[in-house]
């Protein structure tokens, strides 16, 4: 039961249907869910070490959003992914190759009209990159860092040309790597990252009109 609270309740938070900063009350939710509060109780603690709701005057709230977050997430975020692209450049076997294009090849195949579906082989092709990497650090860091952003839903290859940029930038990486060519695939991670970073800030600026 503990499981399924938790998934559930970090659905629901991560499709917004919980306001930033709305309180989250272990009496509804055990209500809201069917259950004692105690699985509701283990829940919020596990969302809180994902970093999707923190501990406010009253209790537990779903965790407020911030231009001030999105640059502290984007610049840890940019200078691992570039230690991941590097370390993968170096490290990286056959299978490894494989997997990456086999990625993209999905990501490349995915309509455009699903962001969801879009988000999620992205993230593939950029999960593929971390497992090159053989540093289980990296990988569970850059995941972790991922659960921040899901609360930030709207997903940036939606901006006008993102798409196709972001799988050329894609396969600019992937040829860095394949030629282990370190300096090269993070620089290139770097630079993809940093473009990510700046269309998050333009659409929570929009979001909040202007």
């Amino acid at each position: 039961m503990q499981a399924e609270v938790y998934d559930r309740l970090r659905a629901e938070i991560v499709a917004g249907e919980f306001d930033a900063g709305a309180p989250l009350l272990e009496l509804v939710l055990a209500e809201r869910y069917g259950t004692s509060r105690t699985p509701v109780r283990e829940a919020l603690r596990r969302l809180e070490q994902d970093g999707l709701v923190e501990r406010g005057e009253r209790g537990m709230r779903v965790r407020t959003r911030s231009p001030e977050e999105i640059l502290e997430i984007y610049e840890v975020r940019i200078a691992l992914e570039a230690t991941a692209a590097s370390a993968a450049a170096e490290r990286r076997t056959e299978f490894d190759l494989i997997r990456i294009r086999s990625a993209m090849a999905t990501m490349a195949a995915t309509p455009t009209t699903d962001p969801r579906a879009m988000a999620a082989t992205n993230r593939a092709v950029h999960e593929a990159i971390w497992a090159a990497s053989h540093n289980g650090t990296v990988v569970d860091l850059l995941t972790r860092l991922n659960n921040h952003l899901t609360r930030y839903p709207a997903t940036t290859l939606a901006a006008e040309g993102r798409w196709v940029e972001a799988q050329r930038e894609h396969a600019e990486i992937l040829a860095a790597i394949e030629a282990r060519d370190r300096d090269r695939a993070a620089e290139r991670a770097r630079a993809h990252m940093t473009r990510a970073r700046d269309l998050r800030l333009a659409i929570y600026r929009a979001e909040l009109g202007g």
